[in-house]
């Protein structure tokens, strides 16, 4: 990303003076790919205070709402910058609520994006969670299986039901993975299941991590996945 891209990318985002989630999660993923870069991320800052200075001295715009817009702006790279420092990586296990809790903690907290892609989703509680993320503006995506979504207690359906996007493989083999990506900043990946027997029975485990080559990796395999899925 060069300078030129990085001006262009924030000039689009303040047209309208206003930085909708879908603008904020665009710079995310750009700033993302600049995270490492200290002097392309200290330029992106003083260029949105410079956008918003000559505004507010022209009159093109409130104050109010040039400076929500850089509070946006601001937000979005101290958000790549603080996922840029040391590796963090966590574990958690089952039976027991560890695995549940955690998985609805980072559902959460995501503010742009979710990118689910499990073998099956049968715990309410979490298709619960995800429901509202999706209701509250964040982009929710689920690559499930085909055979298990037929499942007695599957919740596929209703959650596509609710108007997000959820998408089956098509092969007479199963589509067995277990890993979510939140914000392009978080992987959850792990044995476990999302259902109420993996909580309250099943010796299950996930581990969390923001290793940016580790996201990238589950990023693409999702993509590839989503591209060969039929929508539900």
């Amino acid at each position: 990303m060069e300078f030129e891209q990085i001006k262009s990318e924030l000039a689009a985002s303040y047209q309208d003076f206003r930085l909708s989630t879908a603008e904020k999660y665009a710079l995310v993923v750009s700033f993302t790919s600049i995270k490492h870069d200290h002097e392309k991320l200290s330029y992106a800052r003083n260029y949105a205070f410079e956008v918003v200075s000559e505004s507010i001295r022209n009159e093109e715009v409130s104050a109010k709402l040039a400076l929500k817009w850089l509070k946006g702006v601001v937000k979005s790279i101290d958000q790549v910058q603080q996922s840029s420092g040391e590796i963090k990586q966590s574990a958690y296990f089952s039976p027991g609520k560890d695995c549940e809790r955690k998985i609805i903690q980072l559902i959460n907290q995501a503010q742009f994006e979710i990118k689910v892609c499990v073998f099956t989703i049968s715990n309410d509680k979490i298709s619960k969670a995800l429901v509202k993320a999706h209701k509250a503006g964040v982009n929710v995506r689920i690559c499930s299986d085909n055979d298990k979504s037929q499942d007695l207690g599957s919740d596929i359906e209703l959650m596509a039901k609710k108007g997000i996007e959820v998408r089956l493989d098509q092969t007479e083999n199963h589509m067995h993975h277990k890993f979510a990506i939140f914000d392009n900043q978080t992987l959850l990946n792990g044995s476990y299941n999302w259902t109420r027997s993996a909580s309250e029975y099943n010796d299950e485990n996930i581990v969390v991590s923001n290793d940016s080559r580790l996201i990238e990796r589950f990023n693409q395999a999702f993509l590839t996945l989503w591209s060969k899925c039929k929508t539900f």
